[in-house]
């Protein structure tokens, strides 16, 4: 499955932005152009009257934004529609001649920085980083975690490990799976899940559970549990989802690590399945019940669903050819209504 492009918003308030912004479509991404009306400009574009209420209309809808205009319009416009610095996008200010590509807001995890880089490659302006730990050539965990899709559970604990990495100090990271690859300089491994540091020393832990955190305890879900669906016709999504909290609830592990929801072909019109693999931001995907008879052997039976669906295991069996055949690691778990069981990635 290819993966959708960003969306990138282009904002232009004179001819000369215009023009530069005309420029920015040779961006790697799916770019649109945002001119105001009074511009005079022959190329498609949406225009704007008053540039708040339609930045308002549209912040949260794009990736990142791009404002060809002055930092100080930019930063007036954006004080009431930043949220947080895991959700807000990646926010660039340029000037008109195109000299300079300002990374403003979400320079990590929104993508700012790179996108200024990636600015400044196409258009030959200069990218303006300010963050820190990029100034000074340090890694940021908040990028390499974005950057390997980890899930950032307590974001108020990545200022105290950049801190740390800022001042020489290394924190120690817990990642028995290698999720975070090989380490850069300025972090450093530790086998085990809460060892005895020193006061100021973080600690970063790379975890399909829900572990302990803390101001110094940054806690990073990886993309690692396939969900294996089965339900009865017509199930609710709150039905759904309270079966899968309970599951999560029982055993201590994360929505966040959810990267995958599965089920048998047979439920691709169940409306239930589909809304709650986009509220988990996750892929959904459907197996014949060829493919699911290919696990039976490693799967419990049930006689009620090889009467109705052909095959003697749904969730289970979806869980794991959802998981890349990886191990089992919630068997079937039941309500009423639905069935739910989890299974970990197999290892690449």
């Amino acid at each position: 499955m290819s993966e959708a492009k960003e969306k990138i918003a282009v904002w232009a308030l004179t001819p000369g932005a215009a023009r530069l912004a005309a420029r920015l479509a040779g961006l790697d991404a799916r770019v649109d152009l945002f001119v105001s009306a009074g511009v005079d400009f022959d190329r498609p574009a949406n225009r704007f009257e008053r540039l708040a209420p339609s930045l308002a209309a549209s912040f949260g809808s794009y990736d990142g934004h791009v404002f060809i205009m002055a930092t100080g319009i930019v930063v007036r416009q954006l004080a009431g529609l930043l949220q947080s610095k895991t959700t807000d996008p990646a926010v660039v200010v340029m000037d008109e001649t195109g000299r300079w590509a300002i990374s403003l807001v979400s320079g990590h995890l929104g993508g700012a920085n790179r996108l200024a880089r990636r600015i400044a490659a196409l258009t030959g302006a200069q990218a303006v980083i300010t963050t820190a730990t990029d100034c000074l050539g340090k890694p940021a965990i908040d990028t390499l975690a974005s950057g390997r899709g980890l899930v950032i559970a307590n974001p108020g604990a990545i200022k105290a490990v950049n801190m740390a990495m800022i001042q020489g100090i290394a924190p120690l990271v817990y990642d028995p799976e290698g999720w975070l690859g090989s380490l850069p300089a300025g972090l450093e491994k530790t086998d085990r899940p809460d060892p005895q540091i020193p006061a100021g020393r973080p600690l970063v832990l790379v975890s399909e559970s829900r572990l302990p955190t803390g101001p110094d305890r940054l806690l990073l879900h990886p993309p690692s549990l396939a969900l294996g669906l089965g339900c009865r016709k017509g199930a609710s999504i709150t039905e759904l989802r309270g079966a899968l909290a309970q599951v999560l609830e029982r055993y201590q592990l994360a929505a966040e690590s959810i990267f995958r929801v599965a089920t048998a072909e047979v439920k691709r019109r169940e409306e239930s399945i589909a809304r709650l693999a986009e509220e988990l931001c996750a892929e959904l995907v459907f197996f014949s019940a060829a493919d699911l008879k290919t696990v039976e052997d490693r799967v419990s039976h049930s006689a009620l669903v090889e009467k109705h669906v052909g095959v003697k295991s749904v969730c289970e069996a979806a869980a794991i050819l959802a998981a890349g055949n990886g191990p089992l690691l919630v068997k079937k778990q039941k309500t009423r209504q639905v069935t739910v069981a989890l299974a970990r990635r197999a290892s690449t």
